[in-house]
């Protein structure tokens, strides 16, 4: 018999409210220091010990980014599993299960709002749906927002959280890179401001396509950006890679991310930007931290 388990969990969870039983402490995995979900969340889920920026659900970053209320974009449907795809389980199966934890549809939302009282389209990944790989779904995503936006001439601001390509989709996948690059581009030659906002982790062919096209690349503080893992590139070029490679502030050093930002300053950034790409003047919102 296990004490905490079968003694003290239990007791817990029956005199604290529901929403936080199941995550009372959230332990860091930077630090290792345990964390009161309360307190990480007036922090925004930022370790209060090392400054660790946890990852952050799709609804929350939303949320934090948008003035207050924000209209959600319907997507278009795509078809499930064209490839028939089975592993230890069918995918359809993992969409179902996936779709179960998280409360959404696929790996991307798209809202409409105003950040900074300025009408504005963010397509924002959810890397607690299958690690926000990138299928057929995401790249729908990523066109309908590049759509909107330059039919209404909104900046489009897209938040990246991914894995990279979805295996189960094979090469249906891998075009997804050109769709949404091809997008992006569009939006640009329209003279429509893009900002690409990179969270942690931004790889594989998310990072290789939209997400690194921004006018302006924002990265949260520590978030790794590259394309194949650092272990896979030290046993390829058989040499050490240089300390925080990878990490947002080493992209900073060596000019593929703009600005780099803590989690509480992101809002003002982005703001800040916007005004200055479109040329309009923001309004000033009192921020909601831990909302």
């Amino acid at each position: 018999m296990n004490w905490l388990t079968d003694f003290v969990r239990p007791k817990i969870k029956k005199t604290t409210p529901k929403e936080i039983a199941d995550n009372l402490w959230v332990k860091c995995p930077i630090c290792g220091q345990m964390l009161f979900s309360k307190e990480l969340k007036k922090s925004m889920y930022v370790c209060t010990s090392c400054g660790h920026h946890l990852r952050l659900y799709i609804d929350k970053r939303l949320k934090q980014l948008f003035d207050g209320e924000y209209n959600e974009i319907a997507l278009p449907k795509v078809k499930e599993d064209p490839l028939k795809f089975r592993d230890t389980k069918k995918y359809t199966d993992r969409l179902k299960n996936y779709r179960k934890a998280t409360g959404n549809e696929d790996a991307i939302k798209v809202a409409q709002g105003e950040i900074g009282g300025i009408p504005c389209i963010v397509a924002a990944m959810d890397f607690s749906f299958m690690g926000g790989s990138m299928g057929m779904a995401v790249g729908e995503g990523i066109v309908k927002a590049a759509d909107i936006a330059m039919k209404n001439n909104y900046p489009l601001i897209t938040v990246a959280s991914s894995g990279g390509a979805r295996m189960q989709e094979g090469m249906l996948s891998l075009m997804q890179m050109a769709r949404t690059t091809a997008a992006i581009n569009q939006v640009k030659e329209k003279g429509i401001p893009f900002i690409s906002i990179l969270t942690d982790p931004t790889t594989g062919g998310v990072s290789a396509s939209f997400a690194m096209l921004g006018d302006v690349n924002i990265a949260e503080k520590g978030c790794i950006i590259g394309f194949a893992g650092a272990r896979v590139i030290e046993q390829t070029i058989r040499e050490k890679l240089p300390e925080g490679f990878q990490r947002a502030e080493y992209l900073k050093e060596h000019g593929m991310v703009d600005i780099v930002v803590k989690r509480s300053e992101m809002k003002d950034t982005l703001v800040r930007v916007i005004s200055i790409l479109t040329h309009k003047k923001p309004e000033v919102h009192t921020p909601l931290l831990g909302k």
